[in-house]
């Protein structure tokens, strides 16, 4: 039977939060939290090389999609390359989700049932049949390290009637991969972990439900599903402020698909210690820049003569460049533009969960988030 805990501690609290700072083990390599991933849907963030996520950029720890992945390349071509981090030539963890989200994003190609979801691929129109077992089936072929069970990401807004159905679903679907995963085993010899994912939409009482359950089980960490969806912040403060009080402490507490710095910090401060999001880079692409000075659309005519660093504090090694000069990219439809916007955004996501560790570590981390945000968020 597989072990399923994970090494998880935590070094530091922050006194006047529930932030702590701590360490996740795996066997390709440890992971300080709080920590953010970034997003490399199909084995590539997108405009990056590797060495830069590795060596620049300082990622410690990558997410890639299984609904992608299994569509191209394919599950075959991953298998022969024995797993996904030989395919893509990279050597610290993975986390793959399970396709959940593709169950909101792709609504009007899919269809729900209680056994799995029917998808047709949005690249050649092809049926596909997602399970519980499939998709554990796949993720032990791709070898990631964290790996996500098939769940529903309800929309926002739906009905306490829907919400609670697709909670139950989400269980059921929980326990059948739960099942399947403890009798399965690696294929590449380094440990897989499986944590549950809590949905519940913005009703509390199904919140606490769903993680009531999956407390019963013997769970390496938590997922918080359905939240980033439409929702006002309020209400993901919430929810995130129950789970993180009702879970085991001991256990890392992960944060699906958020979001803004602003969402980052204050959601370290309720106790979450995982991020993913294609924010920096989705909107590094379209021209939007996080700075420790601000937000910038660096599309605005008014940088075509700022002969400034990208950002003032030089977190990035593209900060080198100007912001004249990105602007020229951007405007003369450059590729070169959305790379370097996408290096310097994730470089400042990285960078920030980094200066929220040194200041839990230091005991100052909510009077920093509550000084640093108004800068962090002030459209230039």
């Amino acid at each position: 039977m597989n072990i399923l805990f994970m090494i998880f501690k935590v070094e530091y609290t922050d006194k006047n939060s529930k932030a702590r700072a701590g360490i996740l083990y795996t066997d390709r390599g440890i992971i300080e939290t709080p920590i953010f991933m970034p997003v490399a849907t199909v084995g590539t963030v997108k405009g990056v090389l590797q060495s830069q996520l590795h060596q620049e950029i300082k990622a410690q720890i990558i997410l890639s999609n299984t609904y992608h992945l299994y569509l191209r390349p394919g599950i075959e071509v991953i298998k022969k390359a024995r797993g996904l981090h030989n395919f893509i030539g990279w050597n610290k963890p993975i986390l793959t989700d399970s396709g959940g989200y593709q169950v909101f994003s792709l609504a009007k190609i899919r269809k729900i049932t209680n056994e799995g979801v029917k998808f047709l691929s949005h690249i050649d129109g092809s049926q596909h049949f997602f399970t519980p077992h499939l998709v554990i089936d796949i993720q032990r072929i791709l070898g990631s390290d964290i790996i996500m069970p098939l769940d529903e990401c309800t929309p926002y807004p739906c009905s306490y009637e829907y919400a609670k159905n697709s909670m139950d679903m989400t269980l059921r679907w929980f326990d059948n991969a739960y099942q399947h995963f403890i009798q399965t085993n690696e294929l590449y010899n380094h440990k897989q972990y499986l944590f549950p994912i809590i949905q519940g939409s913005v009703y509390d009482d199904l919140r606490r439900y769903n993680l009531e359950k999956a407390l019963t089980y013997e769970i390496p960490g938590i997922a918080i599903g359905g939240l980033s969806v439409g929702e006002p912040d309020d209400d993901m403060y919430r929810i995130v402020d129950l789970i993180t009080t009702n879970s085991n402490r001991n256990l890392p507490h992960y944060l699906m698909g958020v979001g803004t710095p602003e969402n980052i910090l204050e959601c370290i401060a309720l106790g979450i210690d995982m991020f993913d999001c294609v924010l920096p880079t989705r909107n590094g692409r379209n021209g939007m820049i996080f700075t420790t000075q601000g937000i910038i659309n660096i599309k605005n005519a008014k940088w075509a003569t700022d002969f400034s660093p990208i950002d003032d504090f030089a977190i990035s090694f593209v900060d080198s460049y100007t912001k004249a000069y990105l602007h020229h990219l951007f405007k003369a439809d450059e590729m070169l533009g959305p790379i370097i916007a996408s290096i310097h955004n994730l470089s400042f996501y990285i960078w920030l969960v980094k200066q929220a560790r040194c200041k839990i570590i230091e005991g100052v981390f909510y009077e920093w988030k509550n000084k640093v945000l108004p800068t962090f968020m002030q459209r230039l």
